[in-house]
């Protein structure tokens, strides 16, 4: 019987110093040796075959125990985390979170706990997503311009020192594809910026 530890953060930039501390601190406290680490930076959505964890539960065996911070480092909805757990659960794995201070085992009453909190986090995730979305309905009815501001934009910039130059090539006879091509620019952002700009 194996124990391996799991750390997971959606991109590069984070730091995965903070999971690998209480994982440790877990462990210490709880006189565990970790056999393996397997740490990624992937995003939760990821299937959970195309992650490095896919491949560790794969790997894994009966009596094998999993170590991990939280049931979100597992996935990012309710499905996934959910799969994630049967497939454990069927193969004898035991899943140790140590955030949630769940023991999801093979017992019934831990996989009704697991269910209610991958689906609590979902609910959250969505309320975020829906806040979010509403307030941005609120800014454009009040007139907000949002995404880029204007002149934000490199090529923008570009087209705007070069508008002489741009003109005389189309004066010339070069089409706007052709001139748009030549400063790296699709033809319809070039037009627009043209318009803008005159």
């Amino acid at each position: 019987m194996s124990t391996y530890a799991y750390v997971r953060v959606s991109t590069m930039l984070q730091s995965n110093a903070s999971q690998e501390y209480e994982i440790r601190k877990y462990c210490r406290q709880n006189h565990i040796r970790v056999d393996k680490w397997v740490t990624e930076s992937i995003s939760g959505t990821v299937a959970v075959e195309k992650r490095d964890l896919g491949a560790l539960i794969d790997a894994m065996s009966e009596g094998d125990t999993l170590i991990c911070t939280e049931l979100s480092r597992l996935g990012r909805n309710m499905l996934m985390i959910m799969g994630i757990l049967n497939l454990c659960s069927s193969k004898g794995i035991s899943i140790h979170t140590i955030k949630d201070n769940f023991d999801l085992s093979d017992s019934i009453n831990s996989k009704i706990i697991a269910f209610a909190f991958a689906l609590a986090a979902e609910i959250e995730r969505n309320l975020i997503s829906q806040r979010t979305r509403e307030a941005l309905a609120v800014k454009r009815m009040e007139g907000v311009k949002l995404g880029r501001p204007p002149g934000s934009s490199r090529k923008r910039r570009l087209v705007k020192s070069e508008i002489g130059k741009i003109d005389k090539l189309i004066c010339a006879g070069h089409s706007i594809t052709e001139v748009a091509h030549m400063y790296g620019v699709h033809r319809n952002t070039l037009r627009k910026y043209l318009k803008e700009l005159r």
